[in-house]
């Protein structure tokens, strides 16, 4: 199928993402605001040998990086952890949102970024964060595209949340990616109404990834249709 046929999948309404200055925040986050997407929080203490609760970890490296000490940040969470923190491209989150089990999360409430991630995720085993993720600022349609294809690939929901909305996520991983599947070929981004139309065409039909944002703001997929030959 090609790149010119696929032009003209309906558009979704536009979301709004506001890139602001990073900044380091001196207050310490409040507790409250349960994410939509994850299962209900359960608490977590720490264990008969002594291992700190994820909590208790997470925050840690959470005012480490506050106080832009990646000493201290480097003592709480692996070298990949406090790499991606410490490169976050918004204002720091004004809320800890709980975890999960072993993930917990930092959000805003004051502004809007792009993604369902809405902040900060960060992933501990043990005494440390091995793994954070967070909303990202990508400054092309396509970059938002297959961002989201990738952590599709990888099964990451996670990964997928950084540059697209629950809805988008949901649509996309109701199915899980077969390597020994269809093949799927990027067609590019063409204009809609409202945004783009990001393509991936493959025997029998296409996905079409509909963008919206800006360059400043930053993209995010917003949702995803399928269309049939």
């Amino acid at each position: 199928m090609s790149a010119r046929c696929l032009r003209g999948a309906a558009a979704t309404a536009a979301t709004a993402a506001f890139l602001v200055p990073a900044s380091l925040l001196a207050a310490a986050p409040a507790l409250a605001h349960t994410p939509a997407y994850t299962p209900a929080h359960t608490p977590v203490r720490a264990s008969a040998h002594g291992t700190a609760a994820p909590a208790t970890v997470a925050k840690k490296l959470f005012r480490a990086w506050l106080r832009a000490d990646r000493h201290a940040a480097a003592r709480v969470a692996t070298a990949g952890a406090v790499s991606t923190l410490f490169a976050y491209p918004f204002r720091a989150p004004d809320e800890f949102a709980g975890c999960s089990r072993n993930a917990c999360r930092f959000v805003h409430t004051s502004v809007r970024v792009p993604g369902g991630l809405d902040g900060i995720l960060m992933v501990v085993s043990g005494r440390k964060v091995t793994k954070v993720y967070e909303s990202r600022h990508l400054v092309k349609p396509s970059a938002a595209a297959k961002h989201l294809f990738e952590a599709w690939r990888k099964g990451d929901r996670n990964r997928g949340l950084e540059v697209a909305t629950t809805t988008a996520v949901k649509t996309l991983f109701r199915t899980k990616y077969d390597p020994k599947g269809v093949k799927h070929f990027f067609q590019g981004c063409s204009s809609e109404p409202k945004g783009y139309g990001c393509a991936y065409s493959y025997e029998g039909g296409a996905m079409f990834m509909h963008v919206r944002g800006s360059k400043s703001r930053g993209y995010e997929v917003t949702s995803i249709t399928y269309i049939a030959d």
